[in-house]
């Protein structure tokens, strides 16, 4: 009789167990494998395991240096992988996520958009796969990498034309930017149309100065909504 294995069997390694094939001499490699942040694969026979082979993704190190000012614009950040959680949790702390949802099938990762939703948060996601495609259509925004699938692109509200995800800070602050100066434009156009029809429906408004203060008044807009420029 196979011996159980002592740590959770996670669904793509359920067929070996199926099968009875042992996978208790795997769990020392594999949590070494995972712990480092690879995602570790078995090959094996019905007569045993045969070897296993570990892949991973090289991370950037703008990738943490997004994380970091990410955070700094207080947004709570949320690793979503369909890689093993032990895997995912070493990404995680390496750029400085706290929290992570792993083992997500594709379709899934689109439900856990739905109930963060359902409790109030506006969420945004990040990706850049077909995998994505799901989540990036569900989210609040969905921000795709421009080196990404095609799918993704066609899926995102955002496309980052550059493949550096410091480009997701970028585009939040500029987002949250051109809200401010929209504001700003309408409370300075509803200030001059609200000074200025008075006057004129009084008769007390010479037409040339009233053509002066709507060019003003388009003038500031102007200037105001160019100061985006200074915005990196």
């Amino acid at each position: 009789m196979v011996e159980k294995p002592s740590f959770e069997i996670p669904p793509e390694l359920r067929d070996f167990a199926e099968k009875n094939v042992d996978l208790t001499t795997a769990e020392p490699h594999l949590e070494r494998l995972e712990g480092e942040a690879k995602t570790a694969m078995l090959l094996g026979t019905e007569r045993g395991l045969i070897g296993i082979i570990a892949v991973a993704d090289t991370l950037k190190q703008e990738a943490k240096e997004a994380v970091a000012a990410l955070r700094n614009e207080g947004i709570q950040l949320i690793l979503l992988s369909g890689d093993n959680r032990r895997t995912a949790e070493a990404i995680a702390r390496e750029v400085g996520i706290d929290e992570v949802i792993a083992e997500v099938l594709p379709a899934d990762k689109a439900n856990v958009i739905r109930d963060l939703q359902a409790q109030g948060k506006v969420v945004a996601m990040v990706g850049d796969g077909v995998n994505d495609a799901p989540a990036l259509a569900t989210a609040t925004i969905g921000i795709a990498i421009g080196s990404g699938a095609d799918v993704a692109k066609e899926t995102g509200g955002i496309i980052l034309v550059r493949d550096d995800v410091r480009e997701v800070v970028t585009a939040i602050r500029l987002s949250r930017a051109t809200m401010r100066k929209i504001k700003q434009n309408l409370f300075w156009a509803f200030a001059y149309n609200s000074v200025g029809i008075p006057i004129a429906a009084a008769g007390l408004l010479n037409p040339i100065i009233a053509a002066a203060a709507m060019a003003l008044s388009s003038l500031s807009v102007i200037i105001n909504s160019s100061l985006l420029r200074r915005l990196k």
